[in-house]
């Protein structure tokens, strides 16, 4: 099921996907989030919202990556993966959008069900 969020301080929701996500998944705030992913980013010499930024962000805290296996890469959805891990913190990484589920709610300020998640974060208990 979605969970509507959007921890912006201004109200926007285009372009800071990742910090959204970043946000849900580790309880930090949006700010927080931000400023983390944008030192990561200065440290890698990439965008704050790049792959491979919020990835060794991620990383950084705990969280593992795994590909998503799926005999369609185009009729998994993300409500699939919801559905299919109802307990624990995961961010998805989709073509062009990022997302958190947590307990088996998508967490985004759109409803981003019917995307289809390449790989994914996790963090073991």
């Amino acid at each position: 099921m979605w969970h509507k969020f959007n921890p912006n301080p201004r109200g926007s929701s285009v372009g800071d996907c990742a910090v959204r996500a970043v946000a849900a998944a580790t309880g930090q705030s949006w700010e927080q989030a931000y400023i983390g992913l944008a030192m990561m980013g200065y440290a890698l010499g990439d965008m704050p919202s790049a792959n491979r930024t919020w990835g060794a962000y991620l990383q950084k805290r705990g969280f593992k990556r795994r590909l998503v296996e799926a005999d369609c890469s185009t009729c998994y959805t993300v409500e699939d993966f919801a559905r299919e891990y109802p307990r624990g913190i995961y961010v998805l990484g989709c073509s062009g959008h990022v997302l958190a589920v947590v307990n088996g709610e998508w967490i985004d300020s759109w409803d981003s069900g019917a995307e289809c998640p390449i790989y994914y974060w996790y963090k073991e208990d």
